[in-house]
């Protein structure tokens, strides 16, 4: 009779494996477990500890307090979210209407514009010209150039569309005797059978635009309009964090620099560690249902 107990060597084999991966799992947490602690460490034991702290004696969130009470921390969080926000909600809107109609293959000149649109992963018109582009458009200096440029990824298109291939024809053909065109196919009946997908690119984008650094140094120049990486990124080349937060703060100046600067970085991060574990089923799910065909 087959047995389902492991022997000795496969609990050996596993044991080994659950260890490594346990080690690696605290080799990944601990630089952001690190961050998090710094951040809340009041000065004494930061300068005591050389810098380096495990676990503090006593706890301060006089950092969290002081960056909320400038007025550029809170400025770069709402342009952040705003087009994080904006930005994902246009990705989605503007791929999925490409992405269907080229997952037809009686689309005329379907063909055509796949090369054209994979034309584009491999060559680009550069830095300059795109930059003239958005010049010329008036969207320098705008928070809208930091949404409308690149605001379809040619990867993720090709992901969705061969997303859209997998599903079964029969059941937009049967939506289509019952009197349903194609918009209302995509709508009622496509979309809602795409939401692992829909959620996979949408933490793409998401992710993207949470993390915009290269359009904010390169597109603005008016430091109200600039999105909190770019704002963590100037604090962190600065010796002098309260210029840069532009506040005359004594609790402030009290502070080491490292400590306001982890405390930043924690609230850069935290937004997207906190929704990622609610999207990782989709995550896994639409990445590769969206990629493997058949």
């Amino acid at each position: 009779m087959f047995s389902l107990q492991k022997s000795r060597g496969d609990k050996i084999a596993d044991g080994a494996i659950y260890t490594f991966l346990a080690l690696f799992a605290l080799v990944t947490l601990f630089p952001l477990y690190y961050v998090a602690i710094v951040s809340v460490t009041p000065y004494i034991e930061v300068m005591k500890n050389g810098g380096f702290v495990i676990w503090p004696e006593h706890f301060t969130f006089q950092a969290y307090k002081e960056i909320f009470s400038s007025a550029r921390i809170p400025q770069a969080l709402k342009i952040t979210v705003f087009i994080t926000v904006v930005g994902t909600v246009l990705n989605m809107a503007v791929t999925t209407l490409l992405a269907y109609p080229l997952s037809k293959k009686s689309v005329p000149g379907r063909n055509f514009i796949l090369m054209g649109l994979v034309f584009t992963m491999i060559f680009s018109g550069g830095i300059i010209p795109l930059y003239i582009l958005v010049r010329s458009l008036g969207l320098y200096d705008t928070v809208w150039a930091l949404v409308i440029p690149g605001m379809v990824s040619t990867f993720n298109l090709l992901i969705v569309k061969t997303y859209f291939e997998n599903l079964p024809s029969e059941i937009e053909e049967a939506a289509k005797v019952d009197g349903c065109g194609d918009v209302t196919t995509l709508f009622r009946i496509v979309l809602p059978l795409s939401a692992p997908i829909m959620a996979t690119i949408g933490l793409f984008y998401g992710v993207t635009h949470w993390n915009e650094y290269f359009k904010g140094i390169f597109y603005l120049s008016d430091k109200t309009l600039m999105p909190m990486q770019v704002v963590l990124r100037s604090m962190i080349q600065t010796p002098n964090v309260s210029t840069e937060l532009s506040v005359n703060s004594l609790a402030l100046d009290a502070l080491p620099p490292e400590t306001i600067k982890m405390a930043v970085v924690v609230v850069a991060t935290l937004p997207l560690l906190v929704i990622y574990p609610f999207l990782q089923k989709y995550f896994i799910k639409g990445a590769l249902l969206g990629s493997v065909k058949g």
